[in-house]
């Protein structure tokens, strides 16, 4: 297992840090009081030189005009974005007036930015297409200076057209900019646009892309002489590094930047490097680490506001820890640097971060004021966003004090403004909080429809990871996970007397649906677009699928039957008895525990989910179930419940959908083509499978297969044949894991483990033009021991790799067990009559292992599961 450690810089020993427990959290806050730093990797001016590009020289034009670009400058350095704004438009006038053009366009591009700041995106627009009109105007020549404000507002357009979903065009325009900048040899320019086209590339999907021009853009910086530039940058692309997921890459390219700042003295750099290592260590909870590290940060720094990011981080994160002691011991420290602060945006952020924490630990009256002046400040800016932002914490200091009344008003001020300015981020939180607000004072319809919104503001921001403020950046089990579970709570609750209406049974199968697809996005840090989402009663009449729901106080279940009305139960039970029964289920599947008690239990999980309806699933013809499993569910195999006298596979073929994302495609022949590859031996601490090798003559009989057996199967080998060849199943029978962590979710060939990222690398490295696999087989792998949310890791691999269907298993089998299955299954699936589904082939050869008494046990038959389409 890969691990990531930190330098002993701070601490004789700091503790190992696993990447395991990370990248689900990679962009975790605790309150908003996490990573306050302004990330400004699209910000194409002068202001941050590190990241893009540098100012052109400048040309002769009115003191004026010159003046007003610098007092712009130190507005916006200061977080006074609206007088910024005012200034530059100024300074826009001034030059135009006077004819110096080169210095209307560099305002203009200033302008640019700090609209997009402001969530102004068609003043923004209006200012980026006005500089660009200046550049081709004949009058003005194309000299190096024209160029480099040309690229200037080239990455100003892209940075517009990435907010506002244009991630493709976005991707050309950041293009572009790059070859300007390279002909001009303004590398600095040129790094900034590698960086910019990565984010782009990333919300694409293109994964190795974007990694590739992160790597040349640290390959370009390593190159240069050590420089306060060269510092800026490195830390610049450990920030993106991080906001990506990769945080190997990030602390090791921070770790330079760091080194870089400490040659150069650089006690600035260095402690703004210390808070992003800090803000890594804090992702990864490694929580004592980060806590010397934002100490550190606090006392390198040489201002006051820099001193106050690690200072508000520190607390924050104490804060989170239930560490009230130390955390208000430090209290007069950040009120000592905060008090003085003239207004800006940081120091509403600041103070409303501050305030955050507080609410948690101690809601007062000088929280009140915190929030008090915050929301004074941003109106003294005119500064919509953050007003909004302290709105939102002043109707949750209410809402936490039980002052209902008083907490709508500020929460649906706060709703209005963000939407006005199209702040997705707040409106997610605020719609959120004001639907909890609604609920507590009766009102059901407004409530449901504040969660609409908050949840729509969700959705809107799946594929922005790499795009979203770091300082509002969300935790999925604090901040999207409940949205979710408290809206469907909420809907299903039916009036007195009175059955949930349909349309709340939609929206509620709905909403699970995209908390499954959010639960998975949050899980590899990106958002895994589905090539095609159908519905399953449109796909199959005779499916039903079953979307069990685990809420605090009781399980819901909705079911859809094809053209019929969608059906609904509902079983009073505490969160904590689900789970438990869930959990002794799991463990009873092994060899040696009760049959008995196996039994009870497998009957009792039937009844709680399958009972009510079973009825109606058979006069309904229903041949297959499709479960979209919730929580620990995921962990268990529905085809072991029992209904008192069969299994559940004896009556039905099952299959596993994580959402619906679905393709209505069959197998589409009788001989596909397939690549099958295992291991036999012992490999890296793996014990020897021999029965593998008959797993693959099973399979090169049964459909032909190009096998790579043992030695055959490297990596290298398993690349070039995924590379030169369009097969339609891959099939790998070697060991394997599927954990919460992608980076514990791999599968071992003879030379190394094959993480499920890089799995994905090599299926999308295919030709060109070629279809995707159509089923995946992982006959050996397992779920991590003790993970209760392992079963996301195959949720993962299978939606990663984009495979139609992917057969594994949810614990390690018997390999002769497995050989066995595997044989059979094949053989149904190819030679069986026309019409022969995936799911049923399966629940054939499951049923040959359950008949035969040697391996009747469900441990196993059981553990293989077959995930996506099962046609």
């Amino acid at each position: 297992m890969p691990e990531i450690k930190f330098k002993p810089r701070i601490r004789k020993a700091f503790q190992r840090l696993r990447v395991a427990r990370a990248r689900a959290r990679s962009q975790r806050r605790a309150g908003w009081g996490l990573l306050l730093t302004l990330f400004a990797l699209a910000i194409a001016i002068a202001l941050q030189p590190a990241v893009l590009s540098t100012s052109p020289p400048p040309s002769p034009t009115t003191v004026t005009a010159a003046d007003r670009l610098e007092e712009g400058k130190n507005l916006y350095r200061s977080g006074r974005l609206v007088e910024a704004a005012t200034v530059w438009r100024e300074a826009v006038r001034e030059a135009e007036s006077n004819g110096a053009s080169l210095k209307a366009i560099q305002a203009l591009n200033y302008l640019a930015t700090v609209e997009q700041d402001l969530g102004n995106w068609e003043a923004a627009k209006a200012a980026i297409a006005q500089s660009l009109q200046h550049l081709q105007d004949p009058a003005n020549p194309a000299t190096e200076s024209a160029k480099a404000l040309l690229a200037q507002a080239l990455n100003n357009r892209g940075s517009l057209q990435l907010s506002l979903g244009e991630t493709s065009a976005a991707l050309a325009t950041w293009q572009e900019a790059e070859s300007l900048y390279a002909r001009a040899g303004n590398t600095t320019g040129e790094l900034g646009s590698k960086i910019n086209q990565a984010r782009a590339l990333q919300v694409l999907g293109f994964y190795q892309r974007a990694e590739d021009l992160l790597n040349a853009a640290n390959d370009k910086l390593q190159a240069r002489e050590d420089s306060p530039l060269k510092a800026e940058g490195l830390r610049s692309l450990g920030q993106t590094l991080q906001v990506v997921g990769n945080f190997r890459r990030a602390k090791e390219v921070l770790e330079e930047s760091w080194q870089v700042s400490e040659r150069l003295n650089d006690s600035a750099e260095v402690g703004a490097t210390l808070l992003e290592i800090g803000n890594i260590a804090r992702a990864l909870h490694q929580n004592d680490v980060a806590l010397d590290y934002y100490q550190e940060a606090a006392q390198r720094a040489t201002t006051a506001i820099a001193r106050l990011e690690a200072q508000i981080n520190r607390f924050s994160l104490l804060v989170s820890l239930q560490q009230s002691t130390p955390a208000l011991e430090i209290l007069p420290e950040i009120e000592a640097d905060l008090n003085p602060l003239p207004p800006s945006r940081f120091a509403v952020f600041a103070r409303v971060n501050v305030a955050e924490s507080l609410i948690k630990i101690a809601p007062n009256e000088k929280t009140a004021r915190l929030i008090a002046v915050a929301i004074q400040q941003a109106r003294e800016l005119k500064d919509a966003r953050a007003e909004a932002y302290a709105l939102t914490q002043l109707g949750r200091l209410y809402e936490r004090t039980g002052q209902w009344q008083e907490a709508y008003g500020p929460s649906q001020q706060a709703t209005q403004i963000a939407q006005s300015i199209h702040g997705e981020d707040i409106v997610a939180r605020s719609a959120w909080q004001l639907g909890r607000i609604l609920k507590q004072k009766g009102d059901r319809n407004g409530a449901i429809a504040s969660y609409e919104q908050a949840i729509e503001a969700l959705g809107s921001l799946r594929s922005d990871l790499a795009t979203i403020d770091r300082a509002l950046q969300f935790d999925f089990k604090e901040s999207v996970e409940p949205v979710y579970r408290e809206f469907v709570s909420l809907l299903l609750q039916p009036s007195p007397g009175s059955e949930v209406p349909q349309d709340y049974l939609r929206k509620a199968r709905e909403a699970i649906e995209a908390l499954q697809i959010a639960e998975i996005d949050n899980y590899f840090q990106e958002a895994c677009f589905p090539a095609q989402s159908v519905a399953i009663d449109r796909i199959d009449s005779h499916a039903a699928a079953i979307y069990p729901i685990i809420l605090s106080d009781r399980l819901e279940i909705v079911v859809s039957l094809s053209d019929r009305p969608l059906q609904h139960y509902s079983t009073p039970l505490t969160q904590d008895r689900l789970e438990a029964t869930f959990q002794q289920l799991y463990s009873s599947f092994y060899l040696g525990y009760s049959s008995v008690e196996r039994l009870r239990l497998s009957q009792q999980v039937y009844d709680w989910l399958l009972r009510p309806i079973e009825t109606q699933l058979a006069s309904n013809g229903i041949k297959t179930l499709v479960f979209v499993l919730d929580g620990f569910l995921q962990n268990l195999p529905m085809a072991a419940l029992h209904d008192g006298q069969h299994y559940l596979i004896e009556n039905y073929s099952i299959a596993i959908s994580p959402g619906l994302q679905l393709v209505p495609d069959r197998l589409k022949n009788h001989n596909p083509s397939t690549l099958a590859a295992g291991l036999t031996e012992a490999r890296q601490g793996f014990p020897p499978l021999p029965a593998v090798e008959r797993e693959m003559q099973a399979v090169e009989t049964e459909v032909g297969a190009k096998v790579l057996l043992d030695r055959a199967f490297t990596l290298s080998a398993f690349q070039t044949q995924m590379s030169e060849r369009s097969f339609q199943i891959v099939h790998l029978a070697t060991h394997g894991q599927f954990s919460s962590n992608p980076d514990d979710t791999f599968v071992l060939a003879w030379d190394e483990q094959i993480n499920v990222k890089e799995f994905d690398r090599i299926l999308r490295s295919r030709t060109p033009g070629s279809e995707s696999v159509e089923l995946l087989v992982l006959s050996a792998c397992r779920t991590a021991a003790g993970d209760r949310r392992a079963a996301l890791g195959l949720a993962g691999f299978a939606l990663r790799s984009g495979a139609r269907s992917t057969l594994a298993t949810l614990w390690s089998v018997n390999d002769l067990s497995a050989a066995e299955l595997m044989s059979e299954f094949y053989e149904q699936l190819v030679r069986s009559q026309p019409g022969m589904t995936k799911a049923e082939a399966l629940r054939q050869a499951q049923l040959k292992l359950l008949r035969d008494r040697s391996y009747q046990h469900p441990y196993f038959w059981a553990p293989f599961v077959l995930v996506g389409n099962w046609l």
